[in-house]
């Protein structure tokens, strides 16, 4: 007996502005709650979605509701699974509820399972940090929970993007399955169509995407110079039929039905069929991932470490050179990543907001500049003109952000780092990169830690050299010179800075910059 898995990924981006540098939006003055418009196309996005919407998504629900609902009562059941980025549904309550209510509908069935995967659709797996991903995981969980009523139990990280300390955070998240790309540099002889245990984990099961079988409706279906176009339901299902193993992963875009490949070319008729051709063979079944798991055992182990063997389902190298392959995808990666402490020290929800929608792994997939048949897939999704307008665009995009964030949370040039004594090895972990942070911090460190800088005139230092901030400074030495001890002098130095950033934060308001 072998179990079909079909799950469809389901993703729009909110793209930046295709001209926000050439129209000289760069640094204009603008109200805080205006940046999401300012960066990003809202008439491309809706222009996009809807498109999607009458092509692609509307007609393929209705096809798998109809499906799921006809073989029901059938002992053989029709059985999908779909992984849906957080920045979907928000354009679905954006642009069209309806199509919510449509994957409301899917869901009700139990025929349906829901994966989950980062709310921003980003790289955020490959920061050195794991907070940053494990926030967007639990941030896409709510969601599914808030909208769909569902609860996630498998995880699909972005593209595929899978290694073994990856699969090692998700296993700690709780979840009993995770999805990769059966790539055959990590199964070194063996077959895609078994699941396999990560290295180094115990509960978590990997379930591989069979690529080969999932281009051939993915890439290939409306491709007239292919050997075994059309492909038919009848044609399909025999492959599947006649390829051994536990189960048989399927996992294309949605898109696939209707929009990548027009309704014209037959794609829907081909979505209808499918499922019944597929059951009409005595040893195979639609099942889901959740199903999968509980069923089978895993029969051996896939190793994917972190350093060099990162794997993903994108292009031919299937690895993380699609996002990260040239210096400019380096570039704007670097420029997002190394603002997470200042935006998260401002405490501001919709800098955050802002922030985490630069991570969406989209707009570095628009700066890939080899060519051939990757060069055309990247090119046909991306609406730049060529991968350096896209790079242009979003660095200026990033960099205008960086700016307001600096000037709102009063960042300093560099971060204050609280020690306990000389030595790398006295560090306690906690800094500050902006005044705000700074007020923060202080409320963390060690009364030792405080009394150490304070001895040493540190806080002085940081307030000159790096925070530019003379009158601070000032004030500061006074406090030094006052020689208080423990918590009053925590609570002196904080009264300070409280005061300061107050004073500060009056002044940018009155500029009326955001």
């Amino acid at each position: 007996m072998t179990d079909i898995v079909f799950v469809f990924e389901v993703h729009q981006p909110h793209r930046i502005g295709r001209n926000f540098f050439w129209e000289n939006k760069f640094l204009k003055r603008v109200k805080k709650k205006e940046l999401f418009n300012y960066y990003f196309d809202h008439v491309v996005n809706r222009e996009v979605f809807e498109r999607a919407c009458k092509k692609c998504y509307f007609p393929s629900n209705d096809i798998l509701l109809d499906l799921i609902d006809k073989q029901k009562k059938e002992r053989k059941k029709v059985k999908v699974s779909f992984s849906i980025s957080g920045i979907f549904l928000e354009q679905c309550e954006m642009f069209n509820k309806d199509l919510l209510e449509s994957f409301k509908q899917l869901a009700e069935t139990g025929c349906v399972e829901f994966l989950s995967q980062t709310y921003y659709h980003s790289l955020a797996s490959l920061y050195p940090e794991r907070t940053e991903f494990i926030e967007q995981v639990k941030m896409y969980n709510q969601t599914m929970k808030d909208l769909l009523g569902y609860t996630p139990k498998v995880f699909e990280n972005t593209e595929l993007l899978y290694n073994n300390a990856i699969a090692k955070t998700v296993e700690k998240m709780g979840y009993k399955g995770i999805f990769t790309e059966g790539v055959e540099r990590i199964l070194h002889g063996k077959s895609p169509n078994y699941l396999y245990t990560p290295k180094g984990c115990k509960k978590i099961k990997i379930l591989l995407r069979n690529y080969k079988l999932t281009d051939d409706i993915g890439f290939r279906f409306s491709a007239r110079w292919w050997s075994e176009w059309p492909l038919t339901a009848d044609k399909y299902s025999s492959w599947l039929a006649a390829t051994r193993g536990q189960c048989i992963s399927i996992f294309p875009d949605y898109e696939t039905f209707g929009e990548h490949h027009w309704p014209q070319t037959g794609i829907h008729e081909f979505l209808k069929h499918l499922p019944g051709d597929i059951l009409r063979w005595w040893h195979l079944h639609m099942a889901t991932p959740s199903e999968v798991i509980e069923k089978y055992a895993p029969v051996g182990e896939i190793d994917v470490p972190e350093l060099g063997g990162t794997v993903s389902w994108a292009d031919l190298e299937r690895d993380a050179s699609c996002w990260l392959g040239n210096t400019m995808q380096w570039a704007y990666y670097t420029s997002v990543r190394r603002l997470e402490p200042v935006v998260k020290e401002t405490e501001d929800k919709e800098f955050l907001r802002i922030w985490r929608y630069f991570q969406t792994s989209d707009h570095l997939y628009y700066m890939f500049t080899a060519g051939g048949g990757p060069g055309e897939v990247h090119s046909y999704f991306s609406h730049f003109r060529t991968p350096i307008d896209a790079h242009v665009t979003a660095e200026s995009a990033i960099l205008d952000f960086e700016n307001r964030i600096r000037l709102a949370s009063i960042a300093a040039n560099e971060p204050f780092l609280f020690y306990t004594s000389m030595g790398e090895k006295h560090y306690t972990g906690t800094m500050a990169w902006s005044l705000k942070g700074f007020v923060k911090a202080l409320q963390e460190a060690s009364i030792e830690s405080v009394e150490f800088h304070n001895r040493r005139r540190d806080f002085e230092k940081w307030a000159t050299v790096s925070l530019l901030d003379n009158e601070f400074a000032k004030q500061l030495k006074k406090v030094r010179l006052s020689k208080q001890k423990g918590e009053k002098l925590r609570k002196s130095i904080a009264k300070v800075a409280k005061e300061r950033l107050e004073k500060l934060s009056q002044q940018l308001q009155a500029t009326k910059y955001f």
